[in-house]
């Protein structure tokens, strides 16, 4: 049985206008391998409804899940939440349990639950809660959407709430192997090495370093004895010069 299926749908202005480095990326898709499921596709949008919509609804009908990160704040062009009700195609208002969350946050903090900081308590109807230990305002799941902050911090501590509750497929590991040449010269054999480990992903990242090329081969699969076979066959191929 394979592993699980997923999208990632970043959302916000700032990451595309290169203010923003988004770091949620690389640590969704660590914290995915570490579960078994396998991160194909990222997106990143714009914060603008129509494109946020039409993005979750092509990427929940192509995996088994879609997490997305950023505009669920209290402030205008925090429009996520609008855009996932209308992909779904349900309402969107403030519920009870997601304003109980904040009012306690803010009575602990002394700060006033306005009507901006109330605004990150709609939630889609349907959708569960998605925890947030760091600073309350929760996230939420609707079918297989998972929508969560982007501030990496949040981000962080929702997806730790919710990885949990997802199945799980096999795990991904990997090896990785330094080869003191170009890639046109380990391509060929590379290329049939791959074709006799099919089950494994075989990637070949290039590099050029003090005048001269190498690259750094990088093997991935759910099964360690056939990556344990496939590195040892790929070191008898290309050995290190310097042992």
């Amino acid at each position: 049985m394979s592993n699980p299926t997923a999208a990632m749908l970043v959302i916000g202005d700032e990451i595309l206008s290169g203010r923003t480095r988004d770091a949620n990326m690389h640590y969704l898709a660590g914290e995915l391998s570490d579960r078994g499921i396998d991160l194909c596709e990222v997106r990143i949008v714009s914060d603008v409804h129509e494109r946020i919509r039409d993005a979750v609804i092509a990427l929940r009908e192509g995996h088994d899940h879609v997490f997305t990160s950023g505009g669920i704040g209290p402030t205008h062009d925090d429009i996520t939440a609008d855009a996932v009700a209308a992909a779904f195609g349900v309402g969107l208002g403030v519920r009870d349990d997601a304003r109980a969350l904040l009012a306690a946050h803010y009575a602990r903090t002394g700060l006033e639950l306005n009507a901006a900081r109330l605004r990150m308590a709609r939630i889609p109807e349907g959708a569960a809660l998605i925890d947030n230990p760091v600073s309350a305002a929760p996230g939420f799941s609707i079918g297989n959407v998972h929508v969560m902050a982007g501030v990496p911090a949040v981000f962080q501590a929702m997806v730790a709430a919710l990885l949990p509750t997802l199945e799980a497929g096999k795990p991904l590991m990997s090896q990785t192997l330094r080869i003191e040449r170009g890639e046109g010269e380990i391509a060929e054999a590379l290329g049939a090495l791959a074709a006799t480990y099919p089950q494994l992903s075989f990637g070949c990242y290039p590099f050029f370093l003090d005048g001269r090329y190498g690259a750094n081969v990088v093997i991935r699969g759910a099964d360690g004895a056939a990556i344990d076979a496939a590195m040892v066959r790929l070191s008898e191929l290309f050995p290190d010069p310097a042992a």
